[in-house]
C-alpha cells in the first residue's frame, strides 16, 4: 500500500512537472512574440537618435579630422577647453563680452552662455542679457604663444517675444 501511494505521488509529481514546463515554455514564447515589436521599435529609435547625434556633431572640431590635422601638435580637446574658458572669461568685462557687438541695454550686459568650436578656425556662440538672445560667429587664431585672437564674423540678435495679456 505504501509503495503504491509513493508510486502514485511520483507519477502525479511527474505529470505536474510536465504541465508546468509546457505552460512556462509556451508563456515564454508568447512573451517574446509580444515584446519583439516593442524591442524592435526601441532599437530603431535608438539608431535614429544615434544617427541624429552623429549628424549634429558633424560640424565639430571633435569629429573633423582634417581640422585636427591642421592644428598639428595642439591637442584639439585642450584647444576646445581653452577657447571656451577664454571666451567665457571675457564675460567678466563690466560692459559685457567684447565679442558681442551690441551695447548694454538697461542694467543687463550681454554675456556668452554657450560656445561650440566648429573647426580649426570658427566658433559659434550663444549670448543673452536675460531678455534678448542672439548668436555670434567668431573666427579665431592660435598665436605662437598659445594665446587666441578673435575676429567677429557676424552676429544675429533675436527680438524678445512680447506676451499679450
Amino acid at each position: 500500500m505504501k509503495k503504491s501511494l509513493f508510486l502514485y505521488l511520483f507519477i502525479l509529481a511527474a505529470i505536474m512537472n510536465v504541465f508546468t514546463y509546457a505552460f512556462f515554455s509556451r508563456k515564454s514564447s508568447e512573451d517574446e512574440k509580444k515584446w519583439e515589436p516593442k524591442l524592435k521599435k526601441a532599437n530603431d529609435s535608438t539608431l535614429v537618435l544615434y544617427n541624429k547625434l552623429v549628424d549634429e556633431a558633424y560640424f565639430s572640431l571633435e569629429r573633423n579630422e582634417n581640422a585636427q590635422e591642421y592644428l598639428g601638435n595642439y591637442d584639439y580637446r585642450k584647444l576646445i577647453s581653452d577657447l571656451s574658458d577664454t571666451i567665457l572669461d571675457m564675460n567678466q568685462n563690466p560692459k559685457g563680452n567684447s565679442l558681442v557687438p551690441y551695447e548694454q541695454v538697461n542694467d543687463s550686459k550681454f554675456i556668452i552662455n554657450k560656445v561650440k568650436v566648429l573647426n580649426h578656425r570658427w566658433i559659434i556662440a550663444d549670448f543673452n542679457d536675460g531678455k534678448i538672445w542672439g548668436e555670434v560667429l567668431i573666427k579665431y587664431f592660435v598665436e605662437s604663444d598659445n594665446k587666441f585672437t578673435f575676429e567677429r564674423i557676424d552676429s544675429q540678435l533675436y527680438q524678445p517675444q512680447t506676451t499679450e495679456e
